[in-house]
């Protein structure tokens, strides 16, 4: 007993230590994208239900012990030889950055997630079944729910340790190979354990160690209702992280609250306690549901605490309730195997309904309400003891999938108070009409998430004017304003397109350069539909470059085409939060190459939950450069938005201009202290407002 709980608790360690470090390691890769994670998230979903399938398949064979001896033998030595050409084992090197300029790179970060770690993943996804199926043939008399719910315990241990333990203390690098350290010593245990199975059945002729009933192979229709009662959480739990990533905040840790509280509830009710209350459960969560509809109202305004801890606790229960019926549902022994290959089919179809159906189909991150009616569906069910058979609890949710889904797309999509709305792998973008509060006209504005990206006046005396956070007394206005290179060749580089709202700046002779991952915002920020036209009417010479802003500049410096900017601006938005990647010291280094010795980085750190102030004042610091920071509040009669910029130079005469200084809050230590954020070090907690 004791080696079959601890081979499964470590695997599941492991499992979800891998999941948020290499998340991390691959996020600047592709943009820093909260969808990086979702898309991850079904990789790994996908591959557990490959690991399951395995196991599934491996315990009708007759040599199963040594043939998994031997997987995981292969998988060990894979790993041993990749930790000699990359920076650890499972972390590739910069050689494997992927070209990244397409709006759809799921296939791309699959086959780098498939090289890295699917094989390791693939063994440790597998060990679970595969050891409750072991001992139960060794232990027929034992119960296996509890080691299923130790798998769980361990899941969620390993994942909430990644950002309290070992996140703020070691470096990707570091992570990478203690993590392989760990896979080697689980690897030679399970090896030892597999062997010893393989000896035992060898000794009992291939029966189990007591004489167990064989009972019926469970029908379609509950294999079918396993999968559905899989898929409903596992679309939940993907939903409410999009949502939380996308509307509240881009806080990578925040992606690890909801996966822990899934795990958690798969513990609680899988072990064999009094977890499962129907009635209980559906009283909360209609008390959940009423505060999930109030807190949607005012997500602008709420604290980003209040309203992750709604949203979580809507899934937990909806998880409870899924869960709950799936224990209630569970089958014998013998038969274990298949039951935890239809549940992960479930949540890998979940998984796909949300990463690649939704997108396509939707104009709004419906699948959330989708999955918040299924489960009031399944609460319904399971209070009428008349629709307890599978086929009709089956039927009617299977059915309520697909009407629903319909219903959103005719009904929804429709719905939307917008004029355009598209949502790609990079997030949902939207137009929609604006009228001024204080009288001076309508015009256009884009959104992403909760965070507008622009807005343009439609009267032509103010059409060319800037708006937002970008108005003409901001750090950025009076920068580029009273820029002694303005109107003189002056070359502007802006990380980030939004409308395109600086180009409004240029003069005669300037050049500015764009860097835009997000293909859908270029096309409508360079006038698609006219809506916005302040690329198209801006006097500079304007580029847009469609890909991911560091890698653009990375690339353009291996080419020896430094850009020799005289501002360079960092304004790469991802709904409320600057990706972390483009905030390093590893990053702050290519800016420089690309900026003139008089150079003047520009960083837009508006946030409602971030502080980055620390984390540039230490960059500052590294770098030797002078630095000072502008506010400007919200002022009564007008429509701009209260802003706050950095500027950054190595020259300090840079900042030296009047109307610069007259504003100019210089930073210090007094801003606060943080660790150095490397490529391989970052910590957002430390900045969270």
């Amino acid at each position: 007993m004791t080696f079959f709980a601890l081979s499964i608790f470590l695997s599941a360690f492991l499992l979800f230590q891998v999941q948020p470090m290499i998340g991390k390691f691959i996020l600047p890769w592709f943009g820093g994208t909260p969808a990086v994670w979702s898309t991850a998230m079904l990789f790994f979903q996908v591959f557990l239900t490959g690991g399951y399938a395995y196991a599934y398949w491996l315990v009708k064979q007759k040599r199963q012990g040594w043939i998994h001896a031997a997987m995981l033998a292969v998988t060990a030595v894979l790993l041993i030889v990749l930790g000699f050409f990359w920076k650890s084992p499972v972390m590739p090197s910069v050689e494997w950055k992927p070209d990244i300029g397409v709006s759809l790179p799921i296939l791309q970060l699959f086959f780098l997630l498939t090289v890295s770690v699917g094989l390791p993943y693939f063994m440790l996804a597998a060990n679970s079944p595969l050891m409750q199926a072991w001992f139960s043939r060794l232990f027929p008399q034992q119960s296996y729910a509890r080691l299923y719910s130790l798998s769980n315990v361990g899941s969620l241990l390993g994942l909430l340790a990644y950002p309290v333990l070992i996140e703020p203390q070691l470096t990707l690098r570091a992570q990478g190979w203690t993590w392989s350290g760990g896979f080697l010593m689980f690897a030679l245990l399970v090896g030892w354990v597999a062997l010893r199975a393989q000896g035992v059945e060898k000794t009992l002729g291939g029966q189990p160690a007591s004489p167990t009933l064989k009972t019926e192979k469970p029908s379609a229709a509950l294999m079918s209702l396993w999968a559905i009662l899989g898929a409903v959480p596992s679309i939940f739990l993907l939903a409410i992280t999009n949502h939380i990533t996308q509307e509240v905040a881009v806080i990578p840790f925040l992606w690890i609250i909801p996966l822990a509280l899934y795990l958690l509830s798969f513990i609680l009710t899988f072990s064999d306690g009094p977890w499962i209350q129907r009635r209980l459960y559906a009283l909360l969560f209609a008390a959940a549901s009423v505060a999930t509809l109030w807190a949607l109202g005012r997500t602008a305004t709420l604290s980003i605490f209040l309203q992750v801890s709604i949203y979580s606790l809507l899934l937990f229960l909806a998880c409870m309730i899924a869960h709950g019926e799936l224990y209630l549902l569970r089958p014998s022994a013998d038969h274990l195997t298949a039951f935890y290959l239809m549940v992960s089919v479930g949540g890998a179809l979940g998984g796909i309904f949300v990463n690649l159906v939704a997108p396509l189909i939707f104009t709004g991150y419906w699948e959330f309400y989708i999955a918040w009616l299924m489960t009031f569906i399944v609460i319904i069910l399971s209070l009428l003891p008349r629709w307890e058979r599978p086929q009709i609890r089956a039927s009617v949710l299977w059915i309520s999938l697909v009407v629903g889904t319909l219903v959103m797309i005719f009904s929804f999509n429709s719905l939307f108070d917008a004029l355009v709305a598209h949502r790609n792998f990079y997030g949902l973008m939207r137009v929609k009409t604006w009228t001024s509060p204080n009288g001076f006209g309508d015009g256009y504005l884009m959104i992403h998430g909760m965070t507008v990206h622009g807005i343009q006046h439609l009267s032509p005396e103010l059409r060319d004017e800037p708006t937002t956070h970008f108005v003409r007394d901001s750090g950025i206005g009076l920068l580029l304003s009273n820029h002694p290179q303005r109107g003189n060749g002056m070359k502007v580089g802006v990380l980030g397109l939004g409308i395109g709202t600086l180009a409004a700046y240029a003069e005669d002779s300037d050049v500015y350069r764009f860097y835009e991952i997000n293909p859908i915002v270029v096309e409508y920020a360079e006038g698609k539909g006219g809506y916005f036209s302040f690329l198209p009417d801006s006097k500079a010479e304007v580029t847009v470059v469609t890909d991911d802003a560091r890698l653009a500049l990375e690339r353009e410096l291996a080419r020896g085409e430094p850009q020799n900017f005289d501002v360079l601006v960092l304004d790469t938005f991802s709904s409320d939060s600057i990706p972390t990647h483009l905030i390093t010291k590893e990053a702050f280094a290519i800016y420089f190459q690309h900026l003139k010795p008089d150079g003047v980085l520009a960083a837009h750190i508006s946030n409602r939950h971030i502080d980055l102030r620390p984390v540039l004042w230490g960059l500052s610091q590294e770098y030797g450069l002078s630095i000072v920071m502008i506010d400007r509040g919200a002022k009564p009669g007008d429509d701009t938005f209260p802003s706050r910029w950095v500027l950054m130079a190595r020259n300090l005469q840079s900042l030296q201009i009047p109307e610069i200084q007259e504003r100019a809050v210089a930073l210090d230590e007094s801003v606060g202290s943080v660790r150095l954020w490397t490529d391989d070090y970052s910590n957002l907690i430390q900045i969270l407002k």
